[in-house]
């Protein structure tokens, strides 16, 4: 059933992950997150970044430069990820899309001290090209206990940390409910304190990044609730695998359970 504007509420602008939804092409995928009531389309490439404007919807977030092991916490990538961001920001920029997403690398050895201060360096070197262009940078938490073993961005404070340092409004976290469920618990509360550090959410079930309903242990209505109450105006998107035989049943219910 089409979503009208009498039964949504709107306070949260929701998106949903486009590598979940594999099955469907992207033109499919933004027709029906169109109908549901969805604003956007998350990761993305650079070359796919404008196909959901056909749609009146916008992508959420690009992908940027680098992976989940290789990223700024290593110097010795610093000139290449450095590189590929300056190509790729003025191309997101001339889109409706806000955010790129980094990614920190895995330790393979570095103390968090170390980490950070890498991570930091880097960063900073792309921001003026960031802000001329108004794109917000988004350094993603993930976690290392069971799905990205090694990965050093991996607790809340320790990315807010390396946001403080950096000291620029374009760039921010990627609060992956997800992940840091399982990764540290005390979601409410986390989200309450960091607030001013996360630019964009990411949901999943827990366990097994499934469907967000009765079935896990999070309570995403009330924590949608919270997200809005802290003023967020970014987008939360949906990054859960469905299990359903028709995959868009589930992301409709997890629309719905997140339209508080």
């Amino acid at each position: 059933m089409e979503r009208t504007d009498e039964n949504v509420s709107g306070k949260l602008k929701q998106s949903v992950s486009r590598w979940c939804y594999g099955k469907l092409s992207l033109d499919e995928l933004c027709q029906e997150a169109s109908k549901m009531g969805l604003k956007a389309i998350d990761l993305l490439s650079v070359d796919e970044i404008e196909i959901p404007e056909k749609h009146g919807l916008v992508c959420s977030m690009a992908n940027g430069p680098g992976s989940i092991p290789k990223g700024w916490n290593r110097p010795e990538n610093h000139k290449e990820l450095t590189e590929k961001a300056k190509d790729l920001l003025p191309r997101i920029a001339r889109t409706q899309c806000p955010n790129m997403i980094v990614f920190s690398g895995n330790r393979e050895g570095l103390s968090d001290e170390e980490g950070i201060e890498n991570c930091v360096q880097g960063l900073k070197g792309i921001m003026p090209l960031a802000e001329q262009h108004k794109v917000t940078v988004i350094l993603e938490l993930l976690n290392s206990k069971r799905d990205h073993k090694d990965y050093q961005c991996d607790r809340t404070a320790w990315g807010a940390e390396v946001v403080r340092a950096v000291g620029s409004e374009r760039l921010k976290l990627l609060y992956d409910i997800y992940h840091m469920q399982i990764m540290e618990g005390d979601v409410i509360a986390t989200i309450q304190e960091f607030e001013d550090c996360i630019g964009h959410y990411h949901t999943g079930g827990v366990p097994g990044r499934h469907e967000i309903d009765s079935s896990q242990e999070l309570n995403y209505t009330r924590i949608c609730e919270v997200i809005v109450e802290t003023g967020f105006d970014g987008f939360l998107a949906h990054e859960f695998t469905p299990t359903r035989e028709n995959p868009l049943t589930s992301l409709r219910q997890a629309f719905e359970i997140c339209d508080v």
